[in-house]
């Protein structure tokens, strides 16, 4: 493959942060793996407001909704997720990224314009994101409420998701404080985004869409586990997946 992977990662870059340094790795393990160039590109959810946002988008084979929230512009986060879902861009949303996913298939598809997450204190009446309800136990001091390596996530068989994993139960890293609020969870099902992964207790751990070329969002961060040599299955299947459209667009460029 001539041509370098693009990948737009929708977020507020902290070089500090464990999870926004693992994004890149994870991102050149897969690219080693699939023997391409692969170039990321942080994308400062101000920006996606700006008037020529749509181009600069469209310059990308995938977007990564990365974890961050609260984000500088919760506008911009839910445009970029937006553009990836309207447009069949491949698109990946993991913590805070499958959170926003969340909210914007709640106002855009399904009408609920006050969709929230609790973290913003808006008053908001449609909360679709709350507070973890069950705390790990043992995680560490000042630690969020749901965070180290969770074992026991249920794949649904059938899915896209369990396709990659090829098992049906897998253990993955969390670091977060927020989750999906059970009472909205017939609001990704009615947006044609069904559950394919849920947590000990039922919880909500990942949608994805059958019907997008990809689309998955998944409340823990599979870049955390991603290893040089064994890149992570999910992330592997998401560069591939903006390769072929990387591939695809360049193409229909050339008929044209």
């Amino acid at each position: 493959m001539s041509e370098a992977v693009r990948i737009g990662i929708l977020g507020d870059l902290d070089p500090a942060s464990r999870g926004y340094k693992a994004i890149n790795e994870a991102l050149q393990h897969c690219a080693t793996k699939l023997q391409t160039k692969l170039d990321s590109e942080w994308i400062a959810t101000p920006s996606v407001l700006a008037p020529d946002a749509r181009k600069l988008l469209e310059s990308f084979d995938g977007i990564w909704a990365a974890p961050g929230s609260p984000y500088k512009s919760f506008d911009g986060m839910l445009k970029g997720i937006e553009f990836a879902r309207r447009r069949d861009w491949p698109f990946l949303g993991t913590c805070g990224g499958f959170q926003y996913a969340l909210i914007e298939c709640a106002r855009n598809v399904l009408g609920i314009k006050d969709a929230d997450t609790a973290e913003n204190n808006s008053g908001s009446k449609h909360i679709v994101i709350y507070p973890v309800a069950c705390a790990v136990p043992d995680r560490k001091k000042d630690a969020p409420k749901l965070s180290g390596m969770v074992p026991e996530i249920r794949l649904r068989p059938g899915s896209y998701l369990q396709s990659f994993y090829s098992q049906d139960t897998v253990t993955e890293e969390y670091f977060c404080n927020f989750e999906v609020n059970p009472d909205y969870e017939w609001a990704a099902m009615e947006a044609g985004f069904p559950v394919v992964a849920r947590g000990a207790q039922g919880e909500i751990r990942a949608i994805e869409s059958p019907t997008h070329r990809f689309y998955i969002a998944t409340l823990f961060q599979p870049q955390l586990s991603s290893k040089p040599g064994k890149p992570h299955p999910l992330v592997l299947a998401f560069v591939q997946a903006a390769a072929d459209w990387g591939r695809k667009k360049l193409d229909d460029s050339v008929l044209e």
